[in-house]
């Protein structure tokens, strides 16, 4: 699909992955929202980038985790954009959560922010993705994890709402095709968790087949491919350095 004039809303945008896929698309000549909440600074850095690129950037705040902000932050993308195009659920938490120690708190918090936002926000971009379906394509990128194919006991919640996210890929596909294909990323270790030591990020580059790290932009490159890939939708890429495939 074509990406240049138009419109994108990114979620989690402020930081991380998130981030770095803004201003891939803001490179690409796209108007971007860009979401955050409690990145504030992150998102205006951002914006500046997508800018200097010679994209355009609008930011928008919200808790996802609320009942009613994905609707409204959809809602209000497409209306400050003048339409949407391309989504992409960017936005998630990763907490250790030990079995024994998880809290309902806990699992309510992974669960609305990983999985429910998506299908919320999905749910309320649809009427104006299907209207630039039209004008040239429409398409919904969702972030998943490594975590949605393996079993981390530290990380049950997450890895749960990871694989939901697979799921709901899949779901959203067949219920949105022909006007909208959507497809997922599920990135291994491209960035490490804040809270890893230096022996935790060898052991993972040991582990890993490829012998190194990944970086946000194999990400980007993946989210890129599924943005042109005009008869693929319903997949999951899975973007880890083969760690998927070790044993």
């Amino acid at each position: 699909m074509q990406l240049r004039g138009r419109s994108a809303l990114v979620t989690g945008a402020g930081r991380r992955v998130g981030q770095a896929i803004a201003v891939a698309l803001g490179a690409e000549g796209m108007r971007v929202a860009v979401h955050y909440h409690g990145s504030e600074t992150g998102a205006a850095e951002a914006a500046r980038l997508i800018e200097r690129a010679g994209g355009e950037a609008v930011l928008l705040s919200g808790d996802l985790s609320t009942g009613e902000a994905p609707a409204r932050v959809a809602v209000e993308a497409a209306e400050r954009l003048g339409g949407l195009a391309v989504l992409v659920n960017s936005a998630a938490i990763m907490e250790r959560t030990p079995f024994g120690e998880t809290t309902p708190e806990q699992w309510e918090r992974i669960f609305g922010i990983n999985l429910r936002a998506p299908f919320l926000l999905a749910q309320a971009a649809a009427p104006h993705l299907r209207a630039e379906a039209r004008r040239g394509g429409a398409a919904i990128v969702n972030i998943a994890d490594l975590a949605a194919f393996e079993t981390w006991p530290g990380y049950i919640p997450h890895g749960l709402s990871k694989h939901g996210v697979v799921r709901l890929t899949e779901s959203l596909a067949r219920v949105l095709a022909p006007d909208v294909r959507v497809n997922a990323v599920a990135p291994g270790t491209v960035l490490l968790p804040e809270n890893f030591s230096d022996a935790d990020a060898e052991h993972l580059r040991e582990t890993t087949p490829l012998g190194r790290h990944g970086s946000p932009d194999d990400v980007v490159q993946a989210v890129r491919y599924l943005l042109a890939a005009d008869f693929v939708t319903g997949e999951t890429i899975v973007v880890d350095g083969g760690r998927r495939v070790r044993r």
